[in-house]
């Protein structure tokens, strides 16, 4: 796996572990959840098992560029001045995918106010990414790509899906790491401080 840092023979079991626990699950795409209905039963079921981690706090917007399918660029620490939510996943993580409708859902309702960012970590991912994109329509998210992983090295989390929140001044507020349940109360206290609410 491309994020797993190889410092020990422990943390490298560690990482294993974790890899296969959270984003090895393979799902059929049709198979996905698209209402908060099923997300609540996901979360019954535990597989919304995202842990908070503040440890960055206050830790600047890494300075990379990710690209399009299409070849645009964007240069992340070109986004300043609105709060942004960088999401590392890819088409092959379970959770990942299961987490993009509520991500969707959450750049819609705060549009203007937080711009929500997905980057694939496919590696040479760009067909399948964009396909993905096309078959699930979504109103906000855009297919931004890193195949090279250098924001999951960057993050070092050794595991997909990882979220962090940027404050509007490029600032790390929190990071999350694992799936989360996007459309519930505790994602609306979580950007509350951030987003004004």
């Amino acid at each position: 796996m491309p994020l797993i840092s190889f410092r020990s023979p422990r943390l490298l079991l560690l990482a294993a572990a974790l890899a296969a626990a959270g984003c090895d699950r393979q799902a059929a795409s049709d198979a996905q959840p698209q209402t908060s209905a099923t997300a609540a039963e996901t979360a019954a079921k535990g597989e919304f098992n995202g842990t908070l981690d503040i440890a960055n706090r206050g830790t600047g917007m890494p300075d990379f560029t990710v690209t399009d399918p299409s070849g645009k660029s964007l240069k992340l620490r070109d986004l300043k001045g609105t709060p942004v939510l960088v999401n590392l996943w890819a088409t092959w993580c379970g959770p990942c995918v299961l987490e993009m409708p509520m991500l969707d859902k959450l750049a819609a309702d705060n549009a203007g106010k937080l711009r929500v960012l997905t980057v694939s970590q496919d590696m040479a991912g760009n067909d399948k990414v964009a396909q993905f994109f096309a078959e699930k329509k979504f109103a906000k998210l855009e297919p931004w790509l890193d195949p090279d992983n250098n924001l999951g090295f960057h993050y070092q989390t050794g595991l997909l899906p990882t979220t962090v929140l940027y404050d509007a001044q490029g600032k790390e507020v929190w990071r999350m790491i694992g799936a989360h349940d996007w459309s519930g109360p505790r994602t609306t206290a979580m950007l509350a401080e951030t987003l004004g609410k």
